[in-house]
């Protein structure tokens, strides 16, 4: 049996080293093709050079290393931090329809980092200094909220929508009303509202990429309890999983991937819902493959929404979150009409 077990295992370990290098390559090339467009064209030279700080035109290394490599990173971050947040939610919630959206988690951060910046606490720059923290404690308060309402149901995936879309429309008030009382602040909250990584610096870049790739490391240290969970609760407690603990470690690791992404770049919905969805017919459903699967396709995600919001009306650029729903809120419609009352054991 081991000699007919051990090249079907071999073969797996093969594909899967595949799939990871394939979904590397694309996410490489989107990222020079990121460095090239925009509203000044680049050679693949002029990216290599600017890059590396050496082209002959000065403006040439602007460009790059002050303008669209720190968005870049970004965009990946956030989008590889969101992909991460979606499996890892969609685990706990153990319902395929989850993600940092769907349960409240971005309306809750923006709640709290718009509270934060509307008080006058907050620093000058996105990403950086309290808004992160109220945007912390904002998402892990809506999920929390939204997992005790599901969780007092029988049906925890129409209830988990339910839950979700009534915790973010009041938040989202919460937000609009909080805004009617900030004239100041409304340009600059309304923009961040809409998603975008425009203007964003190395400052912005430093403060949340370490902070998402630290959580999004943490979840993946927990993906064999994640394994366990979404078979359900009670067998997790049967097999010694300290299910309350996990619950408390995932939640908290997935919240502040959402608030450090909403403080860095707004709300930018639905990443976390396709890229689980689309890596988990690739990778399996194991959260050791199923996490970094999500992550890289979140990154190639998000990277590609910024193209497109960056050239397709060019010289204007459309917000990143209005782009996200336009291309996710279609997948979320396919999803929810091939499970429209999921079980507890489905993802």
């Amino acid at each position: 049996m081991s000699h007919s077990l051990s090249p079907s295992s071999g073969g797996s370990v093969r594909q899967t080293v595949c799939t990871f290098l394939i979904l590397s390559l694309i996410l490489g090339v989107l990222s020079l093709v990121t460095l090239a467009y925009g509203s000044v064209r680049l050679t693949l030279s002029e990216v290599i050079q600017g890059t590396c700080g050496v082209a002959s035109d000065p403006i040439v290394n602007t460009i790059i290393l002050e303008l669209r490599l720190p968005r870049m990173l970004l965009a990946i971050g956030i989008g590889a931090g969101l992909g991460v947040a979606g499996a890892a939610y969609q685990a706990l919630f153990r319902n395929p329809l989850a993600d940092p959206f769907v349960v409240g988690a971005s309306s809750g951060a923006a709640a709290g980092a718009t509270l934060v910046i509307v008080m006058g606490w907050a620093g000058g720059t996105a990403g950086v200094g309290p808004a992160s923290v109220g945007a912390f404690f904002g998402a892990i308060g809506s999920v929390l909220l939204v997992y005790a309402m599901a969780a007092m149901s029988r049906l925890p995936a129409v209830t988990l929508l339910l839950a979700g879309a009534v915790v973010s429309t009041m938040l989202g008030a919460l937000v609009w009303l909080m805004l009617a009382f900030a004239d100041a602040q409304v340009p600059r909250i309304v923009s961040w509202l809409m998603g975008g990584l425009a203007g964003r610096s190395w400052d912005t870049v430093g403060t949340a990429c370490p902070l998402i790739l630290l959580a999004a490391c943490f979840l993946g240290i927990l993906g064999r309890p994640l394994d366990i969970i979404r078979c359900g609760e009670d067998t997790a407690r049967s097999l010694g999983v300290p299910v309350g603990l996990v619950l408390v470690l995932v939640l908290g690791a997935a919240s502040l991937i959402v608030a450090a992404s909403v403080a860095a770049g707004g709300i930018i919905g639905f990443v976390g819902l396709a890229a689980p969805h689309i890596a988990r017919p690739v990778v399996g459903a194991a959260h050791r493959r199923l996490l970094p699967a999500s992550g890289l396709i979140g990154a190639i995600l998000l990277l590609g929404a910024d193209v497109v919001a960056r050239t397709i009306v060019a010289p204007l650029e459309l917000p990143i979150g209005v782009v996200t729903a336009l291309l996710g809120g279609p997948l979320f419609l396919v999803v929810l009409r091939k499970q429209p009352y999921a079980s507890s054991g489905d993802s």
